[in-house]
């Protein structure tokens, strides 16, 4: 029976009017700051702290971000692209309107956040961890997701298209209407997650066999 939840395309983020190029002097990671239409060029930004703090039609490009700390933080409306976004650690925050491309997210840290209308295109986001996070209208699409951990995340809106998820973690996830093309499925814990979603054929025969082993179900040829 098929899902009873149609997959549609994330929107795509809007445009700024203008668009200001960012110091480290005057655009620096601040608590409750706000940056608007801020293009975030070239900078380096590793191992800041932000609490509370809005980006609205931002652009990064270039930006190294790595091993930030970024609590109920918003973006909206951002585009992300060739950055290093690597071990930032983001609780109970927002990525809306958002799309991320050629990115390095290894290690990231999204908790109990949410991501509405957010494509993910050709980046790494191996042993990254989204917990306890919501995902609607989500993308990832050509990622390296190995290792990734999504215990108890609401995939009942993503997609996966030709990710690699070889060791992921689908534990207490819920996928009713989560939808999986040409991906890598080896070694995936929490298979029985997987009630409701949409795989693709290929996919299905190495899924199989993780939900046999799960279920302590012996294959004979």
């Amino acid at each position: 029976m098929p899902s009873r939840f149609a997959f549609t395309a994330p929107a795509a983020p809007r445009p700024p009017k203008a668009l200001e190029l960012a110091t480290v002097d005057e655009d620096d990671l601040h608590d409750e700051a706000s940056y608007r239409g801020i293009g975030f060029y070239d900078l380096d930004l590793t191992a800041r702290s932000a609490k509370g703090a809005e980006f609205d039609q931002c652009r990064f490009n270039h930006a190294d971000l790595s091993e930030s700390s970024l609590v109920k933080v918003s973006l909206t409306d951002c585009l992300v692209e060739s950055s290093d976004f690597a071990n930032v650690h983001g609780d109970q925050s927002t990525l809306l309107r958002v799309a991320v491309r050629d990115s390095r997210l290894t290690g990231l840290h999204w908790l109990d956040g949410v991501l509405r209308d957010v494509t993910l295109s050709d980046c790494r986001i191996d042993l990254s961890v989204f917990r306890a996070t919501r995902f609607a209208t989500v993308l990832f699409e050509d990622c390296n997701l190995t290792g990734a951990d999504f215990t108890g995340a609401d995939l009942t809106g993503a997609a996966f298209a030709r990710c690699d998820l070889t060791g992921a973690q689908f534990s207490g996830a819920s996928m009713d209407g989560t939808r999986l093309t040409d991906c890598v499925l080896s070694g995936v814990g929490g298979v029985t997650s997987f009630a409701g979603a949409t795989i693709s054929t290929g996919d299905l025969v190495t899924l199989s066999r993780a939900l046999a082993a799960a279920l302590s179900i012996t294959i004979s040829d």
